[in-house]
């Protein structure tokens, strides 16, 4: 009776929110055998690079090369962040995009609109298992060296970010046999 609110107990304003609850995801556990083994190309992992004054890239893994693609994004809206999959998407031939792993965030909440306008299935990580997105999570970690934590990312021009993704995939790494990403994405 003494409280202010009028509430019996108080609560963290966090308490409530339902972390991690898309509409109608599906469970990255639900994905096809064939993009664990990672012997099948077109089967990409996505994340959010996040940097100072909610700037963000879209970074797009693919899990066989670990070919790389970004994408400069205003805000991370559900809809500006699907518009740019869209945009991306569209320029691979169907064939070397089938399907889309993210985390759990809401940027990807419009995912059934990415999924009807490109016929490509999105599957979610569990809540809190980034390293269910392994390729992309080291990636983000590779991408740190030229977008330090802290960065406005703002200023960046897609053409300045794609000049960044050459220079990740033209990059030699050990796990591809010292291969480059560019090199095995243009084997499929």
């Amino acid at each position: 009776q003494h409280l202010r609110a009028r509430r019996p107990i108080r609560r963290s304003r966090h308490a409530t929110q339902k972390l991690g609850h898309i509409l109608n995801a599906v469970s990255i556990r639900e994905r096809p055998a064939s993009v664990e083994d990672r012997a099948v190309p077109g089967h990409w992992e996505g994340d959010l690079l996040c940097g100072a004054n909610n700037s963000h890239i879209v970074t797009l893994v693919e899990r066989r090369s670990r070919y790389v693609m970004l994408a400069k994004v205003p805000n991370r809206t559900s809809k500006t962040v699907v518009d740019a999959l869209i945009k991306q998407a569209r320029r691979l031939p169907n064939e070397l995009y089938k399907s889309l792993t993210w985390d759990r965030g809401g940027e990807l909440a419009e995912h059934q609109r990415f999924t009807m306008a490109t016929d490509i299935a999105v599957y979610f990580c569990d809540p809190q298992s980034p390293w269910q997105r392994g390729s992309n999570e080291n990636t983000n970690g590779l991408l740190r060296q030229y977008f330090p934590k802290g960065l406005d990312l703002a200023p960046f021009s897609q053409a300045e970010l794609n000049k960044v993704a050459r220079q990740l995939n033209e990059r030699p790494r050990e796990t591809l046999d010292f291969q480059t990403p560019a090199e095995r994405f243009n084997e499929t």
